[in-house]
């Protein structure tokens, strides 16, 4: 385990000294005089041409083709391995503003989430409508373990040049960095995309990107001119 991975146990075990303390099982907090030793991690997202990269290419076998196509979905709706491979044709319904929504519920948090989807995320459906695999399933997506998901998406980053180390986790990333902020999209609404139930949990991928800097000068120039 990692230092974090540590941190995240004592935060845990804290929780249950201080209900022990309330309940009046301890007279005195174990954790009192321990601070907690968090990291910061620098989380990975694929850049606007690596995401490009990896849309464009043609696999010719139908296993590979189809993880790209399942990665590349959660770059554009944000959804996380477990919610995208439960992720029935029910959770997809036309809103009131004429645009296609996608309407799930966390599995983590059980939070609801709703959210429109962007093109390329409608194109990528389309594509999986009727596939046979997927009907056993009843499922939008044909159902494949995260374990070979991944085993799978290190094959597609080799095949594509990409040498970042790719899982499916840095699809959710790359949502929340270079498809929503850094494209101007409020932190506050890639929050409520994410499904996440506090802001400070969207701000560890709020990062100010070099292409974000370049846009709010050339505003800025434009502006002085």
């Amino acid at each position: 385990m990692n230092n974090n991975g540590v941190m995240k146990h004592i935060i845990r075990l804290k929780k249950r000294g201080h209900l022990a303390m309330r309940l009046e099982w301890i007279t005195k907090d174990p954790f009192m005089n321990y601070k907690l030793r968090i990291e910061k991690v620098n989380r990975e997202h694929l850049s606007d041409t690596e995401l490009a990269t990896l849309e464009s290419k043609v696999f010719e076998i139908a296993r590979i083709d189809m993880i790209r196509d399942l990665f590349v979905f959660c770059c554009y709706t944000g959804l996380t391995y477990v919610d995208v491979i439960n992720l029935t044709h029910d959770n997809i319904v036309d809103a009131s503003d004429g645009e296609v929504w996608k309407r799930t519920f966390r599995q983590k948090t059980d939070t609801p989430v709703t959210t429109p989807l962007l093109p390329k995320a409608i194109e990528i459906l389309k594509k999986y409508k009727h596939n046979l695999r997927a009907a056993v399933t009843g499922t939008v997506f044909p159902v494949i373990s995260n374990q070979k998901v991944n085993a799978y998406l290190k094959e597609i980053a080799e095949i594509c040049g990409i040498k970042k180390n790719i899982t499916f986790h840095l699809a959710r990333h790359t949502f929340a960095t270079t498809v929503t902020l850094s494209n101007g999209v409020p932190i506050e609404t890639v929050s409520k995309m994410l499904g996440h139930t506090k802001i400070a949990t969207t701000q560890i991928y709020a990062k100010v990107l070099e292409k974000k800097i370049s846009k709010d000068m050339a505003a800025l120039r434009k502006k002085l001119g």
